[in-house]
C-alpha cells in the first residue's frame, strides 16, 4: 500500500511538472495569433499591427538621435513625440515631414522648435510605419494613419 501511494504521488508530480512546462510542445498557430492580438496593438487593424516592427526598427535607427529612446526629444532643440499636440493635429503632415523633412518652426505643446528636420525615409510605406509606431508608443494611444490617407503626399526630390 505504501509503495502504491508513493508511486501515485511520484506519477502525479511528474505529470504536473511536464504540463506546467508545456511538455515541450509549441502552441498551435491559432494560439500564436491570439497572443499577437492580445499585445499592445490589439485594438489596431491587422495591417497596421503588421507594420509596427518596421516602424520600431526605423525609429530606433533614424529617430532616436533627435527624439530620444523615450520620445521626449531634447529640451529646446528637438520636440517631443510623446503626447505631442503638433503630431496629433495632422497625421498626414507628420508623414510628409518624415518623408521630406521640414524647415518650418514647430510649436509643440506650447514650445517653439526651430531646428530643421531632415528627411528620414524614402517611401510612404516606411513613413507611415514610423508615424503609426509613434502614434502608439511613448504614452501615445492615438490611432493610426493609412497609406490611402497619404496617397496625395508628394515625395520631393532630395538635394545632393
Amino acid at each position: 500500500m505504501k509503495r502504491t501511494t508513493i508511486f501515485l504521488i511520484s506519477l502525479f508530480a511528474i505529470t504536473l511538472i511536464m504540463t506546467s512546462c508545456g511538455g515541450g510542445s509549441q502552441p498551435a498557430a491559432a494560439d500564436q495569433s491570439a497572443v499577437k492580438a492580445a499585445g499592445p496593438y490589439a485594438d489596431l487593424p491587422a495591417d497596421i499591427q503588421a507594420m509596427m516592427p518596421r516602424g520600431e526598427e526605423i525609429y530606433k535607427t533614424k529617430c532616436t538621435v533627435c527624439h530620444q529612446v523615450t520620445g521626449l526629444g531634447i529640451e529646446n532643440v528637438f520636440p517631443p513625440l510623446s503626447k505631442a499636440d503638433y503630431l496629433l493635429a495632422d497625421k498626414v503632415r507628420a508623414v510628409a515631414q518624415t518623408l521630406n523633412g521640414s524647415k518650418l518652426d514647430m510649436t509643440v505643446n506650447g514650445k517653439v522648435f526651430t531646428q530643421e528636420m531632415v528627411p528620414q525615409v524614402d517611401t510612404k510605406e516606411d513613413a507611415v510605419a514610423i508615424i503609426n509606431y509613434v502614434l502608439n508608443n511613448f504614452g501615445n494611444k492615438n490611432g493610426f494613419v493609412t497609406l490611402a490617407e497619404v496617397q496625395g503626399v508628394e515625395i520631393k526630390p532630395r538635394k545632393k
